[in-house]
């Protein structure tokens, strides 16, 4: 997955995603959020699979 499919999937999931990848901190990604988890280099897929766990009640299509 690049990037852009990942902020692609949050903007489909999310009615402000980038607030929501700014400001949300995931224990998922160790503590950080999502764009500080880019920053440093994460692969985008395990970003993604971290968000899913963050919001277990996800609607399957978004999964």
């Amino acid at each position: 997955m690049r990037i852009s499919e990942l902020r692609n999937r949050l903007a489909a999931y999310l009615p402000d995603p980038d607030t929501y990848a700014r400001d949300t901190i995931h224990s998922e990604l160790g503590g950080i959020s999502v764009n500080d988890a880019i920053a440093i280099g994460m692969e985008p897929d395990e970003i993604w699979r971290a968000v899913i766990r963050h919001n277990p009640s996800m609607p399957e299509k978004y999964k």
